[in-house]
């Protein structure tokens, strides 16, 4: 009986949020847990393409907490979109190298959702960051990204944390970070709030009759803080770390014992 098992992860959609992806990876790495898989949404899908590119995550944590991510936002005149997402295109190609899904030391997928057909659509080839950048586009706030003739926005509208795209990968065992639970969302403060928080509460909503297909989830506490912030990075990473710290001997016995009947 083999006892090999290889442990797909899911990273969620939830813009600053997010960084709390390079925690959850750190005590992965610390413990010793080989990830064979990753799949990523929204900010989940940038996170794990830098990871897949073979980034240490020290470097991207230095990147996350000192990057001034303001200077890559490119406001332009509303018509399909308040941020062009050319300049933060351009940081993508640097972060991922410019690799293509094939180059990656870890199989990658990254989910976006074809604005047009209200599709979900799945990238596992070509160049990663046209993939990161349809899937980071956030409706009404960033510009469509066109993607092998497909208009693309953000993976989280309609698959907020992608269990299945990374099972999809070959994966036996899938650990999802939902970086989006919330009890209570920030005041709303201007239109961007409003937008983004919007997504927030209906990504919620969808996610909750899909999380059953993960083997096991992770759940960063990060009550009130804005998706959109530019501020909190560091406070996300360590709630990310807490988080999955705290998860670890039940997931190592969930392992375990799965390990015990393949």
């Amino acid at each position: 009986m083999s006892e090999h098992l290889r442990i797909g992860l899911a990273l969620g959609s939830g813009g600053t949020r997010g960084f709390a992806h390079i925690g959850v990876l750190q005590v992965l790495e610390e413990a010793g847990i080989e990830i064979e898989a990753i799949a990523g949404s929204s900010m989940g899908g940038l996170i794990a393409s830098i990871y897949a590119t073979g980034a240490p995550i020290e470097r991207m944590e230095q990147l996350a907490v000192h990057l001034p991510l303001k200077r890559w936002v490119d406001v332009t005149v509303p018509k399909l979109g308040l941020v062009a997402g050319q300049r933060f295109h351009e940081l993508v190609k640097l972060l991922t190298k410019s690799m293509d899904f094939a180059d990656t030391q870890i199989p990658l997928a990254v989910v976006a959702t074809d604005i047009e057909m209200g599709e979900r659509v799945v990238l596992t080839s070509g160049a990663i960051h046209d993939a990161v950048r349809a899937s980071i586009a956030i409706p009404g706030i960033f510009v469509p990204h066109r993607v092998n003739g497909r208009l693309l926005v953000d993976g989280g509208v309609i698959e907020r944390v992608p269990v299945q795209a990374a099972r999809d990968l070959g994966a036996d065992f899938i650990v999802a970070v939902d970086v989006g639970l919330f009890e209570r969302l920030p005041p709303v403060k201007n239109a961007w709030d409003v937008i983004v928080q919007t997504m927030d509460i209906m990504e919620r909503e969808v996610f909750r009759h899909r999380i059953l297909h993960a083997d096991f989830v992770v759940r960063p506490k990060l009550d009130l803080m804005s998706s959109i912030s530019f501020t909190g990075v560091q406070q996300a990473i360590e709630a990310g770390r807490q988080a999955m710290r705290q998860a670890l001997p039940e997931l190592l016995a969930k392992l375990q014992t799965k390990r015990g009947v393949i």
